[in-house]
């Protein structure tokens, strides 16, 4: 983490915790960065509360929208094992707070909404509103910026790829030259990346992964999108005719690879909304529809040649973020993962 972030999560951290007060709680942040088992939390906070006190590892999130939820569900679970997981934000919408509080997540942020069960303490605020517009952005690199992410993506499909030439990174990522450059020079900084044996590694794939799907869900994929219709069924994906220039994602990908999920929405990634796939399948533009049509970014086959690249599929699980596809999703992590292994 770099010192920009580490200073505004610091500052996120104390105004948190000094709206937290208004309840009658004394808060204190016990550690910076902790190191809990295999993960790391952004803190230690200790609550104390009567004769109670409770530890909690909390993460710091900025910029919580509901594209990102399923994301930071699936980090929260991963990295606090032992310890009590808290999210801290800038600010929590009703809605949002309503789902967290649905899923048992305990929370604070800024203006004064929270979320903790913790018997015999119990506290849950929403409604209230921030002084302050709120951050939109948990990350203020450039990395994380879309082209970044693009030129990330590939190296997450296939971390080996760091090594490769410049120009055949930005080959397979379909960006310009000189953006691999000023990415690959903040990883490094960023801890993601150093020089082994004269050799260009990857390092903490796990939580560049986390961050990457985080950043996806908030400002690429939603420039992505081609179209969202309606469909009156959607079993047509499981024989996907290839003519049609589409790969699957999210869902029918997820359903593919672990048969394990029943989908109830269809993602296809292409380099065009296809005449003959609508009139063939009976789309209808529906702007809440079942069926969403994505821009193709990335430059490269992917093993499968009808899904795209398992770290996609796993993003836009996260991104759907209900119950059912975060189930899944931890099935594709474990994958993953593994591959990172190797």
């Amino acid at each position: 983490m770099d010192n920009r972030t580490q200073t505004q999560d610091r500052d996120l951290l104390e105004a948190a915790t000094i709206a937290a007060r208004q309840f009658g709680l004394r808060i204190d942040v016990l550690q910076l960065e902790p190191q809990l088992g295999a993960a790391r939390a952004d803190a230690l906070i200790r609550i104390r509360h009567d004769d109670q006190e409770i530890l909690y590892a909390a993460e710091v999130k900025r910029g919580l929208r509901p594209s990102t939820l399923g994301a930071v569900l699936h980090q929260l679970e991963h990295l606090h094992l032992g310890q009590t997981a808290l999210l801290v934000t800038d600010y929590v919408t009703p809605p949002l707070a309503d789902a967290l509080k649905e899923r048992g997540i305990a929370f604070l942020d800024a203006a004064g909404n929270a979320y903790l069960d913790h018997p015999p303490l119990l506290v849950w605020v929403k409604g209230q509103r921030p002084k302050e517009t709120p951050v939109t952005a948990n990350l203020t690199t450039r990395t994380f910026n879309p082209g970044g992410l693009k030129v990330l993506f590939p190296l997450l499909c296939r971390p080996e790829w760091a090594n490769r030439p410049y120009r055949e990174i930005a080959q397979l990522a379909g960006v310009a030259h000189g953006t691999v450059g000023w990415v690959l020079a903040e990883l490094p900084k960023l801890g993601f990346m150093a020089e082994v044996a004269g050799k260009r590694r990857l390092l903490q794939p796990e939580r560049l992964l986390q961050q990457w799907v985080e950043a996806y869900a908030r400002t690429l994929r939603p420039r992505l999108l081609l179209g969202r219709f309606h469909t009156d069924l959607l079993d047509w994906y499981r024989t996907l005719d290839p003519k049609y220039g589409c790969l699957l994602g999210g869902e029918p990908a997820a359903a593919r690879l672990t048969q394990h999920l029943r989908p109830g929405t269809v993602t296809l990634y292409g380099q065009k909304v296809e005449p003959r796939l609508l009139l063939d399948q009976r789309l209808r533009r529906d702007p809440q529809g079942e069926v969403e049509i994505l821009t193709r970014f990335w430059k490269f086959d992917n093993e499968d040649p009808l899904i795209t690249p398992l770290p996609l599929v796993y993003a836009d699980l996260l991104a759907i973020g209900d119950a059912r596809c975060l189930e899944t999703a931890k099935l594709l992590y474990a994958d993953i993962v593994a591959r990172f292994g190797r």
